[in-house]
């Protein structure tokens, strides 16, 4: 009789069966409601600026990071709105997952879901490093092999392994649960057959992603400050490329905070063959959606005036103390340069030659 129950008994339920005991307050459904509606108000926001700088943007290398957040909001947007409506739908009306569900169609549904818009954004973050890594310390060799459409395939094409990654269960290879308190469906978090398998190459993936954006940023970032401030500063303005690889650097430290902790999680529980307790499971889903809420916000506000000023000015104090040795020109006030054929006069009467257009944004000339 049980064996019998067992048999008949759809995947997604056969560990854990709702309803579940549901014993946390109704606060639970107004806190998922408000995150919810914060991260798709706020990635809604991010996706039309990026639009209008894009309209504005003549700077080559630029127009290629936009299209890869541009990307990266989509992703982060459609993520919170589909997870987002299902778990806020559960708070208020309690549904019973088996009666709504039968054959785990739905919830199998969400897990991939929860799989593919999680991986995405890490994938993304690893390509964008990469592509600035070349931009960087490729200049030449990049600028005659990157097109906007290829860099739109580079975009679809993490899409696509992600995709593949979170279909993986569905052909036998880990499997999707229900995951208490009932709001939310995930992969089988286990140390046993090929729940292990999908386990580790779902935190693997996680992992090597942070690690390569991590390893590629430095060197970016250390080519950076050599060709800005160093002997061979006066060659080139790199007022873009700054304020591409911060706003980087912080989507990396973001995704790097938000995600290490369920990533580590699984890989103990992997090594330990204990079984992983739910309540740290939820907590660490809860932070890798702050990822989501979070990365809209470095975008909003790299397009306020006033931070990018004071980005630029901190990019070259030697522009402050008036010494003449610029390498961020267009962090310095209008009544102290001049472009006169390409060049800018800075008020130490160095010239730079501009290889880029200046910076553009809200304010500047398109």
């Amino acid at each position: 009789m049980n064996t019998s129950d067992a048999n008949n008994t759809p995947q997604c339920y056969s560990l854990k069966s709702p309803p579940f005991n549901y014993t946390r307050p109704i606060s639970s459904a107004y806190f998922s409601t408000i995150f919810s509606t914060l991260g798709i108000t706020s990635n809604l926001i991010a996706f039309i600026v990026l639009v209008k700088s894009f309209r504005r943007m003549r700077n080559r290398s630029r127009s290629f990071f936009l299209i890869f957040l541009a990307g990266l909001v989509v992703t982060d947007f459609m993520g919170l709105l589909v997870t987002g409506s299902i778990v806020v739908s559960f708070h208020f009306t309690r549904f019973n997952w088996r009666q709504v569900d039968p054959n785990c169609h739905f919830c199998n549904f969400m897990g991939m879901s929860m799989v593919f818009y999680g991986l995405c954004p890490l994938l993304l973050s690893a390509t964008m490093a990469m592509e600035r890594f070349c931009g960087i310390n490729r200049p030449f060799a990049r600028s005659t092999n990157m097109s906007k459409s290829r860099t739109v395939y580079m975009v679809l094409m993490v899409w696509l392994a992600a995709g593949c990654i979170a279909l993986l269960p569905l052909i036998g290879i880990g499997s999707y649960h229900i995951q208490a308190p009932g709001s939310w469906c995930f992969f089988n978090i286990s140390s046993k057959g090929s729940d292990m398998v999908f386990s580790l190459l779902f935190s693997f993936v996680g992992l090597t992603s942070i690690v390569v954006s991590f390893l590629l940023n430095t060197v970016s970032v250390v080519t950076l400050i050599k060709v800005c401030c160093g002997q061979d500063r006066t060659q080139r303005s790199r007022d873009h490329e700054v304020e591409m690889m911060v706003q980087l650097i912080l989507i990396m430290i973001i995704a790097s905070i938000s995600w290490c902790p369920l990533l580590i999680y699984i890989l103990v529980c992997m090594k330990t063959s204990e079984v992983p307790d739910a309540n740290v499971v939820l907590f660490g889903i809860r932070m890798a959606t702050c990822n989501q809420i979070l990365d809209p916000w470095i975008y909003i506000m790299f397009q306020v005036s006033p931070l990018r000023s004071l980005l630029l000015k901190q990019c070259s104090p030697a522009i402050l103390s008036g010494s003449g040795n610029c390498c961020c020109t267009s962090a310095l006030p209008l009544a102290t340069r001049s472009s006169t054929h390409g060049f800018i006069s800075c008020s130490g009467g160095q010239s730079l030659r501009e290889s880029t257009p200046a910076l553009t944004g809200p304010g500047a000339q398109s």
